[in-house]
């Protein structure tokens, strides 16, 4: 999904993300989740490759940071579990929330998806960091905890 826009709307573009990001860590993140959504949406949006990013929270699930830890090609990004729980310890998180793009449009999680889902869930429960969602972001955006896939 590649998006064709002029130099002045991602000027645009980049202002949305800014207030949205901004309006994120002022309060608690999952007091929203439209705006979460709305902000992955805007940040992914025209991205030719995949990209699998971590937004780390705090015990009141307030955000401590937001990362894209893997890039990816067209159809796929290899993810480690071994350097997501690096980096979840490294931030002190005590939650987080997964996200990653499909660059087809396609919102639906594929069975990759899911089982790397389990696999992060289970490996983070090791150290008690609990994975509140994982949202795959496409034209629209899905997420594997409404489902109940988390």
């Amino acid at each position: 999904m590649l998006l064709s826009i002029t130099p002045e709307e991602a000027g645009i573009v980049q202002q949305a993300i800014a207030i949205i990001e901004r309006g994120i860590k002022e309060r608690d993140v999952l007091c929203d989740p439209t705006a979460t959504r709305s902000y992955l949406r805007l940040q992914l949006a025209g991205l030719e490759h995949e990209v699998f990013g971590v937004i780390f929270l705090d015990n009141r699930n307030r955000v401590l940071d937001n990362q894209t830890l893997f890039r990816g090609t067209l159809d796929g990004a290899t993810v480690y579990p071994r350097e997501v729980a690096k980096e979840c310890l490294y931030q002190n998180a005590a939650g987080v929330i997964f996200y990653h793009n499909h660059p087809s449009g396609v919102s639906e999680p594929s069975a990759a998806d899911r089982s790397l889902t389990r696999r992060l869930v289970d490996a983070l429960a090791l150290f008690d960091i609990r994975v509140l969602d994982h949202l795959v972001v496409g034209d629209t955006t899905v997420s594997l905890a409404e489902r109940g896939l988390i």
